[in-house]
């Protein structure tokens, strides 16, 4: 088996590039933000306003590319998909790199982001269909795992790099991901698909080795094919719009968790805690989550994909409740709606109260980001790929990323109102109530997929 595996494992090393581009895009404006708020050139400073926008117009790009990734996955296959998601991801460093004033910036952002919402959508899509049921869940949660990896890269790069430097850097993944998959087949169910059986045949020759039954697999996977289109009015068809919710759903709370929140606030905090190197404390976070995400790739398949939503959604509600307390012991006892502003309301901290507890906020900071790395970072990814019928695999996929998307725009847009009409306990003691409800969710709504083939999944939604 191992031997078969292989070329398996090229192909999702060669898919996996792209996630890999898509963290390095995610993790460019942290270094890069306090670099152009200083910058000589006037045209390209940002003011606060200006860096929030920075950071956030990648999200908008990103929604923008599920809906195109949705259509491009049903239209010309996984494959070519992916590899087109290359050109805008380099051009839009390219644009960066050449930019005249802030404009060009945030135009280059949302390219960048373009191509990451087609590539979140794709790789899944990709890997699910490529894998085998043994070994899915593992080759599944490996888009995470290169998603952190690439934030990690561009912390540590963003240590020695100046920000053209960086950005050339940040094109490379996605220069060789189209390289490596022009060798690559294309998935066997999008194949058979398209009536292309001996095309489909000569994937599976690929992907399971020359002695593996290619032609019991075919069969299977056949039977579950069906040729005509997908009409809206399908929708109404409980094996249709059932998975589409649940995945709408899982999308929707890892959002709601306040991952985007907490990290935002993970430099102030290392900086009461003492830590006076910001961008190595970035470092280390980004380190806890490639650690835990790999963690959750080796036992995924193991575990189950509902046990490890479950504890990680236990672990994130106790970590955002510990946060609250942090910040109920930590600020003075007004109300801080006059001052929304997440700096404003660190700083306005009683006194030396911070210092003696500021362990608490690191060790909630800890804990949060190796919860979410453990499931709700790599599990929703992983199952939105493997439980939508195949008819139904591009429309239902782009749903979901552009619900992801959106919400990690609201979030990250709108914390700072949150903060001032919650106060800041207030709003981390909501994540954690969220927290609680996707532990809930977990429990009564997502159907366990460990070692089931993809058909046998939409059989299940078929029968229920």
């Amino acid at each position: 088996l191992r031997v078969q595996n292989k070329k398996l494992y090229l192909a999702t090393f060669a898919a996996v590039l792209g996630p890999l581009s898509f963290g390095f895009v995610l993790g460019y404006s942290s270094p890069v933000i306090p670099e152009l708020r200083k910058i000589n050139d006037p045209k390209l400073r940002l003011d606060s306003n200006q860096a929030s926008w920075f950071g956030s117009t990648v999200t908008l790009g990103a929604a923008a590319g599920g809906i195109l990734g949705g259509y491009l996955v049903d239209k010309v296959g996984r494959k070519l998909s992916l590899m087109l998601c290359s050109i805008p991801h380099v051009f839009g460093f390219v644009v960066i790199i050449s930019a005249q004033n802030v404009w060009m910036l945030y135009f280059g952002r949302m390219l960048t982001g373009l191509a990451s919402g087609i590539t979140s959508l794709v790789v899944p899509v990709y890997i699910a269909e490529v894998s085998h049921p043994k070994v899915r869940g593992m080759l599944g949660s490996c888009v995470q795992l290169m998603v952190v990896t690439g934030i990690l890269g561009a912390y540590v790069a963003g240590i020695t790099l100046k920000w053209h430097w960086l950005a050339v850097l940040c094109s490379f993944p996605s220069c060789i991901m189209l390289l490596f998959m022009s060798f690559m087949p294309e998935t066997p169910r999008f194949l058979l698909n398209q009536n292309k059986r001996s095309e489909a045949i000569a994937a599976l020759h690929f992907l399971r080795g020359p002695h593996a039954d290619h032609e019991w697999e075919c069969r299977q996977m056949e039977a579950s094919v069906q040729e005509e289109g997908l009409n809206l009015s399908e929708f109404k068809n409980p094996s249709i719009y059932r998975p589409l919710l649940i995945g709408v759903a899982l999308m929707f709370f890892q959002q709601v968790t306040g991952i985007n929140a907490v990290m935002f606030y993970a430099e102030t905090i290392f900086e009461d805690a003492n830590f006076k190197d910001s961008r190595m404390a970035s470092v280390v976070v980004g380190s806890i989550q490639v650690c835990f995400t790999a963690v959750a790739a080796l036992i995924i398949d193991k575990t189950g994909r509902k046990m490890l939503l479950s504890i990680s959604g236990i672990i994130m509600a106790l970590s955002t409740a510990l946060f609250g307390l942090y910040f109920k012991m930590v600020l003075p006892n007004r109300n801080n709606s006059s001052h929304p502003d997440v700096w404003f309301t660190l700083n306005a901290a009683s006194p030396g109260t911070e210092s003696s507890i500021s362990w608490l906020a690191v060790v909630s900071l800890g804990l949060f980001v190796a919860g979410f790395a453990l499931g709700w970072g790599p599990v929703p990814w992983l199952v939105i790929s493997e439980i939508f019928p195949l008819k139904s695999r591009g429309i239902s996929s782009g749903a979901c990323v552009l619900t992801n998307w959106i919400m990690a725009f609201l979030v990250t847009k709108e914390f700072n109102d949150f903060i001032g009409f919650l106060t800041a306990y207030g709003t981390f003691w909501l994540f954690s109530a969220f927290c609680c409800l996707n532990v809930t969710f977990t429990a009564f709504y997502v159907p366990e997929t460990k070692g089931q083939t993809l058909e046998q999944i939409e059989a299940y939604f078929r029968r229920s």
